[in-house]
């Protein structure tokens, strides 16, 4: 189930997951005759989507199947996304719904996952009467716990953030699988304050998973078939693990640097083998480095694609949205990615209409940023005040709505042209595509994703799920690429 928030306008290949896309997904079945059964449905990002699959594994642990239908099942646990006004509403409107299931079934357990739970904490309890149970994105392993403390008729909540917490040591269960590409999440947290987000005030501060359990995730997943990972993180460019005295020994051998960088493991996990495709999300224009693109240019698994988050195109709006860089910063980065790695790179961003005393020659410095990056897809929003951020404290809204949404159209319309002008220039050549499974529209065809990012369809034939084929495109629509697969 997919879902995209009617105010939010996005633009981008048809399997691009991101923080700011509004999307749902529910838990699969699975029925290995444990005594209860669990409904996840998770909202919002790809950590999101990651910290669900955490959850499943710790509730397998206590006895619980997951169900796709909510009706059978005996917990329901939301895995909720706070970025936007919006994104909480939606959440709001359906535990409503889940009241009316809940007055027929009075002993179902209903509770609030992430960065909703953690904004609002108790109050959730209060204000959403059907909520048993309120548990913050460092708290998860404390859910059995919780969950028999509202068995013995109490509510719950626990929304403690942890400086140390990553998670690493459990494996995760895999949700809503193609069998082809999986997340592994690298880091938790983030130490940056953009003055319009929550994150930083909902998952904590900034830190990195160990490398060698990340490794060996990724190698685990590669001996289980899947052919791509993706890298999670709110800045996974800021990575940086140091070892304890009795690791260096083994990080001598493995002739690593002391510490980490993001650049170091991104090359051990390309080096799990040639066949296991790297991804890797978000990047911070003020932390990439030249080492990272250096490394994306050695290893032909690591694919040449890079979300770098701009949000704005005028150095004064970067500054009150205390972003930490300047117009000619960023595009400083690009023609790095464009130098280093070459113009097939392909290249997304984050955009914001009508933030705080944004005036029109601002946005004009948005829509030439665009000019000069051409961006092959993008996410695009107005802005949404959000409680408790900087932004929120120091800055009055002064955007008036329909001043936003016309921005916001402008910078749409100029995206559409510049990922159709991209997308033309892939036509009539061949790109290396892993198959994640059947078109959308048909399954006479299949789709993947080239190196770029970008989904490519083709006629099915005799090729199955997983295989790597060559494609030749002949032709595009601004979000995706057609062809037929060559020898």
């Amino acid at each position: 189930m997919q879902k995209v928030i009617e105010d939010i306008d996005i633009l981008a290949n048809d399997s691009a997951q991101h923080e700011a896309c509004e999307t749902v997904k529910v838990s699969e079945d699975e029925n290995t005759g444990k005594e209860r059964k669990l409904y996840i449905e998770s909202y919002g990002c790809q950590m999101n989507f990651s910290d669900s699959e955490i959850v499943s594994s710790i509730m397998k642990k206590e006895g619980f199947d997951t169900t796709s239908n909510f009706n059978e099942a005996d917990v329901i646990l939301l895995n909720t996304c706070s970025i936007r006004e919006k994104a909480e509403q939606t959440v709001r409107a359906r535990l409503s719904q889940f009241n009316t299931v809940k007055k027929q079934r009075p002993e179902m357990m209903i509770g609030v996952l992430g960065c909703m739970a953690e904004r609002l904490k108790s109050q959730l309890l209060e204000e959403e009467k059907v909520v048993d149970l309120v548990v913050g994105p460092d708290a998860y392993r404390d859910l059995p716990g919780l969950v028999k403390q509202v068995d013995e008729g109490q509510k719950a909540v626990n929304t403690f953030l942890s400086r140390e917490e990553t998670y690493a040591d459990i494996s995760p269960v895999r949700l809503n699988s193609n069998g082809v590409t999986a997340f592994i999440s690298i880091m938790r947290g983030c130490d940056n304050m953009c003055s319009f987000c929550v994150v930083p005030l909902t998952r904590g501060r900034e830190r990195s998973r160990d490398p060698y359990s990340i490794v060996n995730e990724a190698q685990e997943l590669f001996n289980n078939g899947y052919k791509e990972v993706t890298l999670l993180g709110q800045n996974v460019d800021s990575y940086k693990w140091s070892p304890e005295v009795n690791n260096k020994a083994r990080l001598e051998k493995s002739g690593v640097s002391e510490v980490i960088t993001f650049a170091n493991l991104l090359e051990m996990v390309a080096k799990v083998h040639p066949d296991l495709r790297v991804r890797f999300s978000t990047s911070h224009p003020k932390d990439i480095t030249d080492e990272v693109l250096h490394t994306m240019k050695k290893y032909e698994n690591i694919c040449n694609y890079i979300h770098l988050p701009a949000q704005s195109g005028n150095t004064r709006v970067l500054d009150i949205m205390n972003r930490t860089y300047t117009r000619e910063w960023y595009i400083d980065r690009v023609d790095a990615i464009r130098k280093i790695i070459g113009q097939e790179c392909g290249i997304s961003s984050d955009m914001i209409s009508g933030f705080c005393t944004e005036t029109e020659e601002e946005h004009q410095d948005t829509l030439t940023l665009m000019d000069y990056v051409k961006y092959d897809f993008s996410y695009m929003f107005f802005y949404s005040e959000r409680p408790g951020t900087l932004a929120a404290k120091k800055f009055k809204d002064d955007i008036p709505l329909e001043v936003k949404k016309r921005r916001l159209s402008e910078i749409i319309e100029r995206q559409q042209k510049h990922s159709h002008e991209r997308n033309q220039k892939d036509v009539g050549k061949v790109h290396k595509v892993l198959i994640e499974g059947f078109s959308k529209r048909s399954n006479d065809d299949l789709q993947g994703r080239n190196s770029a990012n970008k989904v490519v369809i083709f006629p099915k034939k005799h090729y199955q799920k997983g295989q790597y084929v060559n494609v030749l495109v002949d032709r595009c629509t601004p979000a995706t690429l057609f062809g037929n697969i060559v020898d």
